[in-house]
């Protein structure tokens, strides 16, 4: 579909795009986070938890650093390359690097629900609710969003 806008315009709208969405995710990223870490300081995690609740609650750590480095990194692109010329250099990266950061908020949210299921249910239970988490996370971010793709387009559109 022809919108007549320039190339330029083009990117700069599917840019603004973007970080909205990113805006949204990062939200969410940087609550689960700071929850992430802030459980280390209570004293049930000292003394209420074993090596596996320690173990999933790392899993989720490092999926919510990634997921934040991952989704941070288009504002970063954008800002470092600003006026070079360069947006859709950043907007190919951005793409790929969002989506990347949804595949680690996917294994934090996973990995955090898993936790909790682990606490407050058992083992089991943590690892049914992950495993939940995960096919739902898959299915509605991932492979139904790629099953409806197009691949005819171009990078530029959206």
């Amino acid at each position: 579909m022809d919108t007549g806008e320039t190339t330029h315009e083009k990117l700069t709208r599917n840019l603004n795009e973007l970080l909205q969405e990113l805006r949204v995710a990062q939200a969410g990223v940087q609550i689960l986070f700071g929850f992430l870490l802030s459980i280390t300081f209570t004293d049930f995690y000292h003394e209420g938890t074993g090596p596996l609740e320690r173990t999933t609650h790392l899993v989720a750590v490092f999926f919510a650093v990634g997921a934040v480095v991952c989704l941070t990194a288009p504002a970063a692109w954008h800002r470092v390359l600003f006026r070079q010329g360069k947006r859709a250099e950043i907007m190919r990266m951005a793409t790929r690097s969002t989506i990347a950061g949804l595949a680690c908020l996917a294994g934090a949210v996973t990995a955090s629900l898993a936790l909790l299921a682990e606490v407050v249910i058992g083992p089991w239970a943590g690892l049914v609710a992950g495993a939940v988490c995960l096919v739902a996370s898959g299915l509605l971010w991932f492979a139904l969003p790629l099953a409806r793709r197009d691949d005819g387009g171009s990078d530029d559109e959206d």
